[in-house]
C-alpha cells in the first residue's frame, strides 16, 4: 500500500465547499471517456454529484499527496424503497434488495488520479470509506465493459449479485456487487 498519502473525511455539510475539487478531479479521470459516452460527461457528472451529496449519510475520503487530491470516495445509505435495485435484471430473492436506511452502504464512486494508479490508493480510499460503516454491507456498480475493475473489486471481497441498468438516458449495463461489513466497523480502522 502506498504510504505518504493523507485521507481526510468530509460530510454532506462539507459538499458545496468541496464540490469544485470532486468535479475537477472527474473531469480530468474522466475526459477521454467523456469525448464519446454522454453517460460520462462532466455535466452529467455533476448532476449525480448535487443528488448523492444531499443524500442523508453522505460521506466522503480524499487522499492527498501533500496539496494535490489524488482521489476520492464517496457514498451514502440506501433509504427505504431505494431505486438502486429499480435496473436490477436478475432475479433475486426480494428481501436481498429490500432496503431499511440502514443496511446498505453505497459506494457511489471511487476514483484515483493517473499519476497514483496502481500504488495502492484505490484500495486505501476504499478501505477508509467503508471502515466507519455501521451499515450491515456495502454495494456498488461496475460497468460491465470494466472487467479488470470488477475483478479488482472481486479481488477485495465484493460477490457479484446480478446485472443492473440504472434508468437514466446512455447508462450502460452494470455488475451490482456486494460486499458484508464487519459488525461494529466504526472506529475499527479498517
Amino acid at each position: 500500500m502506498t504510504t505518504g498519502i493523507a485521507i481526510r473525511r468530509y460530510t454532506g455539510d462539507q459538499a458545496p465547499a468541496l464540490r469544485p475539487l470532486l468535479l475537477g478531479v472527474y473531469t480530468e479521470v474522466y475526459a477521454e471517456a467523456a469525448r464519446t459516452d454522454p453517460f460520462a460527461s462532466p455535466d452529467r457528472f455533476a448532476e449525480g454529484l448535487d443528488h448523492w451529496t444531499a443524500r442523508p449519510g453522505w460521506s466522503c475520503v480524499v487522499g492527498y499527496d501533500g496539496d494535490q487530491p489524488v482521489g476520492y470516495a464517496y457514498g451514502a445509505p440506501l433509504p427505504p424503497g431505494s431505486r438502486w435495485w429499480g435496473g436490477l435484471l436478475t432475479q433475486v430473492p426480494a428481501d436481498t434488495i429490500t432496503e431499511t436506511g440502514t443496511r446498505t452502504y453505497a459506494l457511489s464512486e471511487l476514483m484515483v488520479r493517473e499519476p497514483w494508479r496502481k500504488t495502492g490508493v484505490a484500495r486505501q480510499l476504499h478501505s477508509a470509506l467503508l471502515a466507519t460503516r455501521r451499515e450491515e454491507r456495502a454495494t456498488l456498480l461496475v460497468d460491465q465493459t470494466h472487467p479488470k475493475v470488477h475483478a479488482l473489486y472481486e479481488s477485495w471481497g465484493w460477490a457479484t449479485l446480478g446485472d443492473l441498468r440504472p434508468s437514466l438516458a446512455d447508462a450502460p449495463l452494470f455488475h451490482a456487487m456486494l460486499l458484508a461489513l464487519p459488525p461494529g466497523a466504526e472506529g475499527t480502522g479498517l
